[in-house]
């Protein structure tokens, strides 16, 4: 659960999450739209915006790597990121979607 009042920051934009213990989305998909929205960002923003520690951004990045919905691209110190949106959505209620328009409907485009 979120301490309430907790403020954080994606791609620029400032966001709170006042006093509500639970979301629709999961932790994932909470980074997955942070790194559609913005492939350049950093696991400290994401960890900001979902609301979760730097060490479980870094957890779920790799997973969605390994799962293949995202390519990592190292770039000296820093990591670029590309979404793979034709993929399926994995839950047996949503395999007959893509990852695609989830992104439509909560992201924008990058």
């Amino acid at each position: 659960m979120w301490p309430v009042g907790l403020i954080g920051l994606c791609n620029g934009y400032k966001i709170s999450w006042p006093g509500f213990t639970w979301t629709f989305l999961t932790n994932h998909a909470h980074v997955l739209l942070c790194i559609y929205r913005d492939p350049g960002t950093r696991l400290w923003d994401v960890r900001l915006s979902g609301g979760i520690t730097e060490r479980m951004a870094q957890k779920i990045v790799t997973e969605l790597a390994e799962a293949d919905y995202v390519a990592v691209e190292i770039r000296g110190r820093c990591n670029r990121y590309q979404v793979r949106r034709n993929l399926r959505l994995r839950h047996p209620l949503e395999t007959q979607h893509s990852v695609e328009p989830f992104l439509d409907l909560l992201g924008f485009e990058a």
